[in-house]
């Protein structure tokens, strides 16, 4: 220990010795020492009074002072002329008689002008005397007896060179004896008043001390007190060479060694330290007046207002220097080094056979060493935390006491972030400049920055970091109060209201620089390497908290550990829960900006570039990489490929999204949202629920994204994955697209549905989430892109104020179908086919008949929900818009036999067997505009209809007599006979058949012959059933519960019943019934008139369907009976005269007249006969 700094210090005797006060507890030891100190020897040739010879001046240069006599016992500074004065103007009187307190007192002005030369230079001797003399070692041997004993290596000192003193200097933070403490303090206050009096030092730094032009080995004319300079002007050069500064000098190993030692024999008292105690001694009494010194204090103190405005920049400077040491060497803090010596012992922080010495000693070693304790759970001491995070805290204010930071961010300083030294501003725009916000950073310069992160983990305690903690103080006191301050949940709290409206944008930008960093190695978040490190070391071999493996890089652990809590099958390879629970809360930050998934901005940078540079904004980069996911280099797409994937199993990952949906998943999903592991039921609840009135625009623009990303990969949803990942393997395979997925897999049901087969090859749990896929892709066209990309022209020429949602622009298009191009009217034929066929996939009737649906068709089948709800349409209860939409539905149907599956099944045999013609002019994916059905009516008048297609005919029969609209062929060929002569009717809401009886009425009116055509077709169905025409049955219910109540209906026999009854005088009618009865039979009239049969057929069926069919009957029968008769009598008389010809040939009789015109036939036939003979 001895030849580190030697420092034969008799002289420190001297200085207890020349107290008036003795030592307590030795008064013998006190009073010899005392005698020893007033006769201090003087070396021959050295500076000093000279033997024997008391009142002879001092010869030395510059000394004016008179010599210190030699006297008894009791002799005192205070006693020299030279130096009365000073004395009596800058110390107090009471030390006068202390020569230890006088020469404190003295040697601590720092101006030149403060202290004559001539005392200045007395004081000096006076130390430097005292400094020769061996002999006062057998006081420090006699006052720290106890103390030597206990410390092996100062009783091994060889005695009588003044090295066991030099010892007790090394190992004064051990020295408990109270005697003892006091002296060697004692003595380090005269030592470090001049680094000549520190043995060894002025011999190892010579050389260093002149090619650095520290200072002049002579004293001169220099003021001593200004050797404390040297020293400093030494540590600058040490600072310079760390940082590798433009012409730094490499100082001797030798000299280093005594240059630490020294800033670390000083670190308990700053009065040792002679520059920086010259340079803040008025910051001292500005900023820690009440401070004691000892042990620190005052350094620390200091150092807390280092960038306070007041502070001078000398007294900063110098704290700066002193901090670099620190940083070099932890032992130059005394409170540091004291408070963790025993926990650097426990956890073996001092001793590693791979790393050097100097590396050892460096603080950030000693922080990441300790912290790692820390993280793994172990018990380090609260005062050695405390002195832990004071440095941390130092670290992360100044950017310059990390000398890996100045040199490899030199140009990055100079460009971006010059002028912003103080309370880490610096720091904090070099993390802007990392994160890509001010340009590129060099890699090294990234790896410092990375690497003090790491130092001072902030991420443990956010008060480590300053200027994060002020510009973040307003956010935490209003959103994190409930928060325990320093817990390491307030920066999880602050990225919890990222972008909300408490969060302040001085805090935003602080936060997402730090959260940059720390989001590059898994272990700087604190909670969740708690939390974790057990699964991290099982599962991806990880080390110690400080160690590092090239195969295991910090950034990639986190990946790892994702990997396995969403991706895992083995039981054995899946997370602990609480592990889990911290990885989708690192997640669910991670979402808030692409730049804090370091992985995703390392794939996706070009792509970024490229497709996303305008999208500025939280989470638009992402989303834009979604939207252009086609268009990605693979590595890019394969990584948001598997984000996306990843929130579709737990899309609370998407933070931003769930506080925009958090009044709609309070209200519907607070259930689903409660479960702390989602799979994907989160998202399905907010699509169910995306219309409802607490979803607002920001929510529903989220969604519908989500959905729109998720139809571009099946994988892209959750459910649907999980439930048909098997079935798609199977069935589906080399197929990506959602959509694609989704047909193939319903044109599998659908086949195995019509064939019957016995077992489904899609299974039931595919099946029942294939159905809330269909569902879910009708709700929006953008989910169907070959729909949409079909239908886009159209959309923005017929439906561009419609929004997207809610299947209204479906809808729209629906109800322009006329107006569409040929592409687009194909596709929503075909879409009309299926939810006909589906009604559960027609997402506006389902949502607006929703509750109509409950009501009346619970026990219904998916497939009949549209049959269900016509059979309930005209049902008081039925809600007016449910009723307008199954109106549409029915108009829809109407236009084409193969919309209405139940009528195609029906007559499946009676379509090509009568309506042929039609079908041969009909294409695939065109309305047949009714045709097929209106063909199908006139048959059923004509009762050619097998039963199944005449009760299906009939229904439609009667609901087409009510409203006009679902008449197809009516509505296009009496559009404007309608306007023109029934325009009040038409516009009825409730539609009651008045615009048909309007039409009847009209007939003759009527100038179109197309709408003629179907006005006499209508009375023509009228005949065939009653409840055809509901205005004439309306009038005649009582009519018909009494008189033809035994009657069945069909086939005109209540008609003909009321025909019968109305010219059966003895039967009374309701007038409005006779009415309309007398009006229908002129009306038939008219038609027979107008619209002759067409054929024999035609005519037969005229007559059997017609109420008077029994009169007509009756006079057809009369009339085949008197020609019967009249035949039976002619042809007895003709076969007579045939007879009488063939005997006229044998013989010239003739036979018999029949009356006078056979007679005068006779007589002819005689005169031919008579000439041909002849």
């Amino acid at each position: 220990m001895a030849d580190c700094i030697r420092v034969p210090l008799p002289l420190l005797l001297l200085c207890v010795l020349s107290a008036v006060q003795p030592l307590p507890g030795d008064n013998s030891n006190m009073a010899r020492l005392t005698g020893n100190s007033d006769n201090p020897p003087n070396p021959a040739g050295g500076p000093g009074p000279a033997p024997g010879n008391p009142a002879a001046p001092d010869r030395s240069p510059g000394g004016g002072a008179s010599l210190p006599r030699r006297r008894t016992a009791g002799w005192k500074l205070a006693e020299e002329a030279v130096c009365r004065e000073d004395l009596t103007r800058l110390c107090p009187k009471h030390s006068w008689n202390n020569n230890l307190a006088v020469l404190e007192c003295l040697q601590d002005k720092k101006e030149e002008t403060e202290i004559a030369a001539e005392c200045n230079h007395l004081l000096w001797n006076y130390k430097l005397n005292l400094t020769t003399d061996p002999k006062f070692e057998s006081v420090a041997v006699e006052v720290c007896k106890t103390t030597i004993s206990e410390i092996k290596e100062c009783a091994a000192e060889e005695l009588g060179k003044g090295y066991l003193v030099s010892c007790l200097v090394d190992h004064r933070s051990n020295i408990s004896d109270y005697q003892c403490n006091q002296y060697i303090t004692k003595m380090t206050t005269i030592i470090f008043s001049d680094y000549r009096l520190i043995c060894g030092f002025m011999d190892k730094c010579r050389d260093d001390i002149n090619t650095l032009r520290c200072g002049s080995i002579s004293t001169g004319e220099k003021d001593v007190h200004s050797q404390g300079e040297v020293i400093a002007c030494l540590e600058k050069g040490l600072v310079r060479e760390a940082e590798e500064q433009l012409g730094a000098h490499a100082i001797k190993d030798d000299c280093k060694k005594a240059i630490m030692r020294v800033a670390e024999l000083s670190s308990d008292d700053f009065h040792l330290d002679r520059y920086l105690y010259f340079a803040c001694r008025e910051d001292r009494e500005r900023f820690c007046e009440n401070t004691l010194a000892g042990e620190g204090r005052v350094y620390k103190c200091l150092f807390n207002h280092k960038f306070e405005e007041a502070m001078s920049e000398r007294c900063r400077e110098a704290l700066t220097t002193r901090q670099k040491l620190i940083a070099q060497d932890y032992k130059v803090s005394y409170s540091l080094a004291k408070a963790c010596k025993s926990d650097l012992r426990k956890y073996r922080c001092s001793v590693d056979s791979n790393m050097p010495r100097a590396r050892e000693a460096r603080l950030s070693y000693l922080l990441l060493c300790l912290e790692s304790a820390v993280h793994r759970g172990r018990v380090v001491s609260g005062e050695c935390q405390g002195e832990m995070m004071d440095y941390r805290r130092m670290l992360m204010e100044d950017f310059s006491l990390s000398p890996e930071i100045v040199l490899h961010c030199r140009s990055e300083i100079e460009g971006h972030c010059s002028g912003l030294h103080r309370k880490g501003r610096t720091l904090h725009c070099l993390m802007r400049v990392g994160r890509g916000d001010m340009g590129a950073i060099d890699p090294n310069c990234q790896r410092a920055l990375q690497t003090l992160i790491q130092e001072a983990d902030p991420g443990a305690d956010y008060r480590i970091d300053r200027a994060l903690n002020e510009a973040c103080e307003s956010v935490i006191q209003t959103a994190c109060k409930h928060i325990r301050n320093g817990d390491p949940m307030i920066l999880s709290c602050l990225m919890e209201h990222l972008y909300t409206e408490k969060m302040v944008e001085d805090c935003e930008h602080r936060l997402l620089e730090l959260q940059y960093f720390i989001a590059r190695d898994w272990k700087l978040d604190p909670i969740l390497y708690k939390k974790c490190q057990g699964d991290a070391a099982r599962l991806c071999h990880t080390h110690g908290w400080n160690e590092t493996s090239e195969m295991m890089p910090p950034g990639a652990i986190f990946s790892c550990l994702y990997r396995h809590a969403y991706r895992s099958v083995e039981q054995g390879r899946r997370l602990s829960r609480d592990c889990k629970v911290e990885v989708q809360r690192i997640l669910h930050q991670r979402a808030l900006d692409v730049k804090l998934d370091p992985e995703l901005q390392r794939r996706c940078m070009i792509d970024l570039g490229k497709w996303c540079s305008e999208k500025t904004e939280a989470g638009q980069e992402l989303e834009c990489l979604q939207d252009h996911l086609e268009d990605l280099v693979s590595e890019c797409r394969d990584v948001v490929g598997n984000l996306t994937e990843l929130e579709s199993e737990d899309i609370q990952i998407e933070a931003l999204l769930m506080r925009a949906c958090e009044p709609v998943i309070q209200t519907h999903c607070h259930e689903v949202a409660d479960n702390q592991i989602d799979t994907g039921d989160l998202m399905e609840c907010l699509v169910q629920n995306k219309h409802q009135k607490e979803m607002n625009e920001k929510c529903a623009v989220g969604v519908t994204h989500f959905q729109l990303i998720q139809i571009k990969d099946f994988r892209f949803s959750y459910k649907f994955k999980t439930a048909c990942k098997e079935d798609v393997l199977k069935l589906c395979p080399n197929i990506k697209k959602k959509v694609d997925v989704v047909i193939c897999l319903s044109t599998t049901v659908r086949n195995d549905t019509l064939q019957e087969v016995k077992e489904q090859r899609v299974s039931v749990k595919c099946r029942k989430q294939l159905r809330v896929e269909e569902v879910e892709m009708s709700e929006d066209i953008r989910l169907e892109p070959e729909l949409y990309d079909s239908c886009k022209q159209d959309i923005s020429r017929l439906c561009q104020n419609v929004a997207y949602g809610n299947a209204q622009v479906i809808e729209c298009l629906k109800e322009n179908k006329r107006q569409l191009t040929s592409r687009c009217h194909q596709r929503i034929f075909k879409l009309q086919e299926v939810e006909m066929v589906d009604p559960e996939l027609d997402y506006q009737l389902m949502r607006v008949c929703k509750n109509m649906i409950r009501r009346f068709c619970t026990e219904s089948e998916g497939k009949n929900v549209l049959q269900c709800l016509k059979q309930n349409k005209n049902s008081e209860v039925m809600d007016p818009k449910c009723k307008q939409m199954i109106t549409k539905r029915q108009i829809t149907q109407n236009t084409d036999y193969r919309l209405n599956p139940v009528l195609r099944k029906a007559c499946k045999a009676d379509i090509p067997k009568f309506c042929q013609s039609i079908l041969n002019k009909a294409t695939a994916d065109s309305e047949l505009e009714g045709q097929v059905i209106s063909c199908l009516k006139l048959k059923y008048a004509d009762q050619r209809l097998s039963s199944d297609c005449e009760d299906q005919i009939q229904v439609i029969l009667q609901e087409s007599a009510l409203d006009y609209r679902l008449d197809p062929q009516l509505q296009i060929h009496c559009t404007q006979e309608i306007s023109r002569l029934c325009p009040e009717e038409a516009a009825a809401q409730e539609q009651t058949g008045q615009v048909e009886e309007c039409l009847k009425v009209n007939l003759l009116k009527i100038k179109q012959e197309g709408c003629k055509k179907e006005v006499l077709n209508m009375l023509k169905e009228s005949k065939a059933d009653i409840f055809v025409d509901p205005v004439l049955h309306t009038a005649c219910a009582l009519d018909i519960k009494h008189h033809c109540a035994a009657i069945p209906p069909g086939r005109g026999r209540q008609m003909s019943c009321l025909m019968e009854a109305l010219q059966d005088k003895r039967v009374r009618l309701q007038p409005e019934c006779k009415k309309r009865l007398q009006d229908r039979i002129d009306m038939w009239s008219y038609a027979a008139k107008v619209a002759p049969a067409e054929g024999f057929s035609d005519l037969a069926m005229q007559v059997m369907t017609s109420p008077s069919k029994n009169y007509i009957l009756t006079m057809i029968g009369a009339g085949v009976a008197v020609l019967f008769m009249m035949g039976l009598l002619c042809g007895r008389f003709t076969k007579r005269v045939t007879q009488e010809l063939k005997d006229s040939e044998r013989q010239p009789l003739l036979p018999p007249p029949c009356g006078k015109e056979g007679g005068v036939r006779r007589m002819q036939a005689v005169k031919a006969s008579t000439r041909s003979s002849t």
